[in-house]
């Protein structure tokens, strides 16, 4: 069904990106100071999806992307495509599932496998 996972960037403001039905990276937002405001705009692209505009691009390097427009406004870019019809499938992924994708937050520091970590340090130290 894809995915919303928000998440950190290395200057510590966020992010989210939409991911497919099979992990792959569709678009990434803009980066945000507070989390709740990822959370906030991707509640509103979800409720509002039929509204977005997606303006398609050819790089230098032949590579197809499109900038997801929200109201007007530059609201996330997308990973490149080697051809356009990949291109054309992003889109349709996003139009498709978007409105009923989860949300996943990954942004706190804390380890979300930590029962594994901890599990493979004792490991460590019997073996």
């Amino acid at each position: 069904m894809g995915a919303f996972v928000i998440s950190r960037r290395f200057n510590d403001e966020y992010k989210f990106v939409f991911t497919s039905r099979k992990g792959k990276v569709i678009f990434t937002s803009l980066s945000y100071e507070l989390r709740f405001e990822c959370e906030e705009d991707i509640e509103r692209f979800k409720k509002t999806i039929e509204l977005s505009k997606f303006l398609k691009f050819k790089g230098s390097g032949g590579k197809y992307f499109f900038k997801l427009m929200l109201d007007g406004v530059h609201f996330a870019t997308s990973r490149k495509y080697t051809t356009e019809l990949l291109l054309q499938k992003g889109i349709k992924e996003i139009v498709t599932y978007a409105f009923k994708s989860e949300i996943l937050d990954f942004s706190s520091s804390e380890s979300i496998f930590e029962d594994e970590e901890v599990l493979v340090e004792e490991e460590e130290e019997i073996g």
